[in-house]
């Protein structure tokens, strides 16, 4: 199997190599970084509800459609990139998601506690220290490949992370980087700089091949050749098209979902009821209720019953919403003037 462990890379490199590798059915391992940041959102995404397109045009911020699924993410040097492609009957391929990413996550788990960062692996795709993630994973069918690609998280921008993103209000967006902040981590948070310093790019991407050769055996490494390029060059011009990114029909969204984590979501939510508008903005940690915040242009009385309300709802598990609020104001002298428990479910009730 072919290893191209070609460090720091233009941006769109990063992505065209690993759809060009699994169009042209070739195994290989690839290790990457980009050069200068840019924004990568998911093949099922709508650009123009997830990103704010204006704020990276005006930041000379590009960003991109990958034909994997998962979330809108900023990327930058700091993360460094493996993409794994095998052919769909790879014998090393196990049954099933879990197994899958159980499998091929070990390399990565393997790097973090070589270099002194305690690892561990949770379903379905996370590699998390505790609570906290520390690589964000993703697969996908491209051909006749499956397409698997991590990384190495060595710093993250949790303030540009929050700025690209396209969210109701500023109190939304600070709420989404304290809540990053919260649950994702890095290699230099974990060690702090002076072990961290350690590590260079490229030793560090060294380790990765060395892991990954358990499993896929030997790796030769490789520059890229003339047929990769011209699949890339390909590639980039149907990539960078319009047809390409606004590929999806615009759909108004009830809300919006930032997923921080496997388990850790960020939840914005409005309502129109008869008696006002209702805002929620609320964390859902491993199925139960984190963070709230509740907000509108309703009446409540007594003032504090919308205090207690999200007190209330801390540690609620979500799949239980309906039962805690009919209890919670049976039990609690509160009166929300036009605005009923149906109208509460609106926005709290959410899958965990």
């Amino acid at each position: 199997m072919q290893l191209f462990n070609l460090g720091k890379v233009p941006w769109l490199e990063t992505q065209l190599i690993y759809h060009a590798l699994a169009g042209l059915g070739r195994e290989a391992l690839t290790l990457v970084s980009p050069a200068t940041p840019y924004v990568c959102i998911g093949f099922h995404q709508d650009a123009e509800q997830e990103v704010d397109l204006d704020f990276c045009k005006k930041n000379n911020i590009p960003v991109f459609r990958r034909n994997l699924g998962g979330g809108a993410v900023y990327l930058d040097g700091n993360q460094l990139f493996f993409h794994l492609i095998l052919h769909r009957d790879h014998s090393a391929i196990p049954k099933g998601k879990i197994s899958f990413y159980k499998k091929f996550l070990q390399p990565v788990i393997d790097v973090y506690r070589h270099i002194g960062i305690a690892a561990d692996f949770k379903p379905v795709n996370d590699v998390v220290i505790e609570h906290r993630k520390i690589s964000g994973t993703g697969a996908a069918e491209i051909g006749e490949c499956i397409v698997f690609v991590g990384n190495l998280i060595v710093d993250f921008n949790y303030e540009m992370m929050s700025k690209v993103l396209k969210v109701p209000d500023e109190k939304f967006r600070d709420k989404v980087e304290q809540t990053i902040k919260a649950n994702l981590t890095t290699i230099r948070r974990e060690l702090g700089d002076e072990k961290s310093g350690q590590w260079s790019d490229a030793r560090l991407n060294d380790l990765m091949a060395e892991a990954f050769q358990k499993l896929t055996g030997p790796l030769q490494s490789s520059p890229k050749d003339d047929e990769l390029q011209a699949k890339m060059d390909e590639l980039k011009n149907v990539m960078l098209s319009n047809e390409w990114f606004f590929q999806k029909e615009k759909r108004p969204l009830p809300g919006r979902d930032i997923k921080i984590r496997s388990g850790a979501k960020l939840i914005h939510r409005v309502h129109k009821a008869a008696g006002g508008l209702i805002r929620a903005d609320f964390e859902v940690i491993d199925g139960d209720f984190g963070k709230t915040h509740i907000s509108g242009d309703f009446f409540c009385y007594p003032d504090k019953g919308i205090e207690w309300l999200e007190s209330a709802l801390v540690g609620q598990p979500v799949g239980r919403v309906d039962d805690f609020l009919r209890q919670f104001f049976f039990k609690n002298p509160i009166e929300t003037p036009g605005i009923e428990i149906d109208d509460w479910l609106k926005i709290l009730a959410v899958k965990s």
